[in-house]
């Protein structure tokens, strides 16, 4: 029971995009957690910490070298009580020092609540409340400097919930699609008009770089024109299929059209044969070209991701390109310039030579 984690982080499942990732390969303590998610193509970090009496997680995290970079806040219970963050309290700590120490590692800072008020409410006659969970933001980020603390939210719990809004950057992702259905009469008519413009387009002279750059340019031109002609914009959802067909759509408004039994019957039956002539192609394409059997096991379903940990050296996870290329350097070049004992050789059994 010594073990369990005393902290614990919980994730909107809305926010499933941002990719988040219980980081135990950087730092590995049970009363840390540290978590990453991606935004626009950056890796950003929160820090939940739980500072016990004895203030294990902040040794833990004094004696540790963590390289990483994007730390946007470090929150927790840390259990100090310091005038710095509570002016009912007239002393100063030692421990406070390490802790904005770390926090200063990491490129935080401490940050001031915007309704300063106690976080613990003593439920012990004669205990002051007390100012022990504290934030530590990014520094320099103007829009992400101040918390709030929410004493009306304490519910059951002693202590009083920190809020911060963290601002996510607008990412463009793309809910429609332009597409031509496989072996459709656009996808014949798309074919048939790319050959034809190609066909008519006049490549005598191609006498130098400029004219064959031109000539490629309208080769695009013609099949960019083509395809927005003869494309049809549909919808991405987890209900799109690659083997859905124009014949099954047709198939499927004939029966919503008349709700016959008949329609229907006729309808799953397309479904039944283009989808079977769909995966069975698929079978043949992987067994035959990619000569990778394996490749047919649950491919159609979600894989899990497997687990990652970070590449260390000397007890450090490597984080960067830079500490990559130490730890490659310093493997494979261990013997670099030593002196080498060739005494050794005077011990391998001399053979004869053979004629």
């Amino acid at each position: 029971m010594s073990d369990s984690p005393r902290v614990i982080v919980y994730i909107n499942i809305c926010l499933s995009s941002l990719c988040f990732l219980l980081c135990k390969d950087i730092i590995n303590h049970r009363d840390i957690i540290l978590i990453s998610f991606f935004n626009n193509n950056v890796c950003y970090y929160i820090m939940n910490v739980y500072s016990d009496s004895s203030h294990s997680a902040l040794k833990y995290l004094k004696d540790t070298e963590v390289n990483i970079n994007n730390v946007l806040l470090m929150t927790g219970d840390f259990n100090i009580r310091d005038s710095l963050w509570d002016s009912s309290f007239p002393f100063h700590s030692s421990i406070s020092d390490d802790l904005i120490t770390i926090a200063d590692s990491f490129n935080l800072a401490l940050s001031t609540p915007i309704n300063p008020c106690p976080t613990r409410y003593s439920d012990t006659t004669g205990e002051a409340n007390s100012v022990i969970n504290l934030m530590f933001l990014c520094y320099g980020l103007s829009e992400l400097n101040h918390h709030s603390i929410l004493p009306e939210s304490c519910l059951s719990s002693d202590h009083a919930p920190l809020s911060i809004n963290i601002p996510i950057y607008e990412e463009v992702i793309c809910t429609s699609k332009l597409s031509i259905p496989p072996k459709s009469d656009q996808e014949t008519t798309f074919i048939e008009e790319i050959i034809s413009n190609f066909e008519n387009l006049d490549t005598s002279d191609i006498g130098d770089t400029e004219k064959l750059e031109r000539i490629v340019n309208q080769l695009g031109v013609i099949i960019d024109q083509a395809w927005t002609k003869n494309a049809k914009k549909s919808k991405i959802s987890k209900h799109s299929k690659q083997w859905w067909m124009e014949e099954c759509s047709r198939s499927l408004n004939n029966y919503r059209t008349t709700r016959s039994l008949d329609n229907w019957k006729s309808f799953k039956k397309v479904f039944k044969n283009i989808k079977r002539s769909f995966f069975d192609a698929k079978i043949q394409e992987v067994a035959n070209k990619s000569h990778g059997p394996w490749e047919l096991m649950n491919w159609i379903s979600r894989r899990k991701l497997p687990a990652i940990e970070a590449i260390k050296h000397n007890d450090r996870p490597c984080l960067s390109p830079e500490s990559l290329w130490d730890a490659l350097h310093s493997t494979f070049n261990t013997a670099l310039n030593h002196q080498v004992d060739l005494n050794i050789l005077s011990k391998i059994e001399r053979k004869a030579t053979s004629q």
